[in-house]
């Protein structure tokens, strides 16, 4: 199984080899996206158009979770990770790395602990390539 499609091959979808790791039964798509809402990657059954719109939506989604943090014992602002269910399915945000997040939508029937669990992995590494590259661009000269 897996997500349906592969990686688009698109100049703007370049970074999308980043979220193959995300492939198992039950996923649809995911989306990296900045902290403010911009699509940076997308892999899996979504259209481009849609991967931007998720990544807005995500982005709402993820301030929203900010915002009632300090219901939770802690301080707001610290967002682990959001979980939301629907009728037809789940989409799950996290943090990956400064200033980008990374959107899951997955089926209803999906194993949630072994998706959280490699969203957490592939956060940690798509962390360290943004910073990587964010370093290199800087190094050059080039924006």
């Amino acid at each position: 199984m897996g997500i349906p499609g592969s990686a688009v091959t698109d100049s703007a979808n370049r970074l999308a080899w980043l979220l193959e790791g995300l492939e198992a039964p039950g996923v649809r798509f995911a989306v990296l996206l900045s902290e403010d809402g911009l699509r940076i990657a997308h892999i899996g059954d979504i259209s481009t158009d849609n991967a931007e719109r998720f990544a807005a939506a995500a982005s709402g989604m993820r301030s929203l979770g900010k915002a009632l943090g300090e219901f939770c014992g802690g301080k707001a602002g610290r967002v682990r990770q959001n979980m939301t269910e629907y009728d037809g399915g789940m989409v799950f945000i996290t943090a990956a790395g400064e200033g980008a997040l990374l959107g899951v939508s997955a089926t209803s029937d999906v194993d949630v602990g072994l998706v959280a669990h490699r969203m957490n992995e592939l956060a940690a590494r798509v962390g360290h390539e943004l910073g990587s590259q964010s370093r290199q661009r800087a190094d050059s000269g080039r924006p």
